[in-house]
């Protein structure tokens, strides 16, 4: 790519000539990495009109660089970066190498860093057999149709929603498009004055708790459960307490008398994929009546339902306002997409709306408005249809291959869902394990994360058939086997 003259500043202190500096200037950025093998450097006439000195002091520097192999002329095609350029670091030159003074530890005064995740490999789709949730497959995504529906995006006609500012509004399209066809799936009917568009699920739930949280208040969520949520909630000062799930998600009878917020996957609970009964959502709701507290329902994958219709969601049985609903449509079309929402009282959402003016102001418009045209014209039906017979396909193959091993399905989602909780015999920290499998070829996602307290079970993992092929799960199962009985 071209590197554009607008990057070089003489520096006035500089010890030495014009013609070294600019040499400087190149041989630092190639060597640093800022300037590439292949870049194309501005002309010597360009360079010299901007920094404001003669053509021939920028050319004899640039044929000094010639001479040392950090760039190449071609012919009146002009100067690149040289494809066998120098690699190692310059000595550092006196002056000029920057240091950094400020004591970082007394300035933080808020710290983010520390707390719970499971990171995924930004290369999984270069492993064999990458059991990774969460992520699409390509071969599922028809992006010709999103291609599409980009462009016509980026159209004259939709110029406003291109280039505008929506400050606290949404796109029209999409929250219609949410309230009429994507929550009545759900039980839910909301007007568009209580759906907020957010930057996915994860800032849908930081909002709400930031809202209804501080230093005095009780947050509850579920253990074993979304690791997110801990972070979220640690970040607002309040006292947080988990309750243990089963296997028909978080009981009831265990709240504790006094809180102000709860935080649940009913539907498809986070990380063992159970599915809440009616009888415990609609005690839910009595005892969230009876003792005054709030709950952010998160209703993840809702869509992957291909064995049975999903329950209703708890948001639809709520008859006080009392649930605040989140969805997202970053995991059934792509994660990069970064596109969730809430439903909720209007008092809330209003406060919701502001909080996210000031700190971000809306979601961008072009992908609002794409995302409303693909999920508007069926092509996101369509897509979601087919993931459900691909994944319908791959369970039955996942669930053979584990039957009479040694890992036992401690957790599924009874309506279809995209991976299994597994529980792995005792002794085996799949931690450890993930890594020994990596360099086999083998990706699984480690359950420690999603429990809470330091004293929790290490044999847990997440084992998604979303992003592997069917033909490709017998051997990556037999892999899995085989690292534990070596293990």
């Amino acid at each position: 790519m071209p590197v554009v003259e607008d990057t070089f500043f003489l520096d006035p202190n500089f010890q030495g000539s014009l013609q070294n500096q600019i040499r400087q200037i190149v041989a630092s950025a190639i060597l640093s990495g800022r300037f590439q093998q292949g870049d194309k450097l501005p002309s010597s006439r360009k360079l010299a009109t901007h920094l404001g000195i003669s053509r021939i002091t920028v050319t004899l520097a640039y044929h000094e660089l010639v001479a040392d192999d950090y760039i190449t002329a071609t012919g009146r095609s002009g100067y690149y970066v040289s494809e066998t350029a120098p690699t190692a670091p310059l000595p550092p030159i006196k002056g000029e190498m920057f240091v950094d003074r400020v004591n970082w530890g007394d300035t933080i005064k808020r710290t983010f860093t520390g707390g719970k995740t499971a990171l995924k490999k930004f290369n999984w789709r270069s492993y064999p057999y990458p059991f990774v949730c969460g992520q699409p497959d390509p071969s599922l995504f028809n992006q010709a149709h999103w291609r599409l529906c980009a462009l016509q995006a980026l159209g004259k006609k939709e110029f406003d929603s291109l280039t505008s500012d929506y400050a606290e509004n949404d796109d029209p399209e999409l929250v219609n498009f949410i309230a009429r066809h994507t929550l009545p799936r759900r039980g839910i009917l909301a007007r568009p004055e209580q759906i907020l568009v957010t930057v996915g699920a994860q800032n849908a739930m930081w909002m709400a708790a930031q809202i209804l949280l501080n230093e005095q208040s009780v947050a509850v969520h579920e253990n074993p459960g979304y690791y997110g949520i801990a972070e979220v909630l640690r970040h607002t000062g309040c006292q947080s307490i988990t309750v243990d799930v089963d296997a028909d998600g978080i009981l009831p009878k265990q709240l504790p008398d006094n809180f102000d917020v709860l935080f649940t996957t009913p539907s498809h609970q986070c990380p063992t994929m159970t599915t809440m009964p009616m009888r415990r959502r609609h005690e839910l709701l009595r005892l969230a009546q009876e003792r005054d507290f709030l709950i952010v329902e998160d209703d993840y994958e809702f869509e992957m339902s291909f064995l049975k219709s999903p329950s209703p969601a708890l948001k639809s049985l709520d008859k006080d306002g009392r649930v605040i609903y989140v969805g997202s449509f970053s995991k059934s079309l792509f994660p990069g997409l970064r596109l969730g929402y809430m439903v909720a009282s209007e008092p809330f959402i209003e406060q919701a709306r502001a909080m996210r003016l000031a700190i971000l102001r809306h979601p961008p418009g072009n992908i609002q408005r794409t995302t409303a045209f693909f999920l508007g014209l069926g092509h996101y039906d369509a897509m979601i249809k087919r993931m459900r017979t691909v994944f319908s396909k791959r369970r039955k193959v996942m669930e053979q291959e584990l039957e009479g091993t040694c890992l036992n399905v401690a957790g599924r989602a009874s309506f279809g869902g995209s991976n299994f909780w597994v529980e792995a015999p005792k002794g085996i920290d799949t931690e450890v394990l993930a890594k020994r499998l990596a360099e086999n070829g083998v990706l699984i996602e480690a359950g420690a994360p999603f429990f809470n307290g330091d004293d929790t079970p290490k044999n847990f993992f997440r084992l998604a058939y979303s992003s592997i092929k069917s033909e490709r799960i017998p051997e990556g199962v037999r892999r899995i086997v085989r690292a534990i009985e070596d293990y």
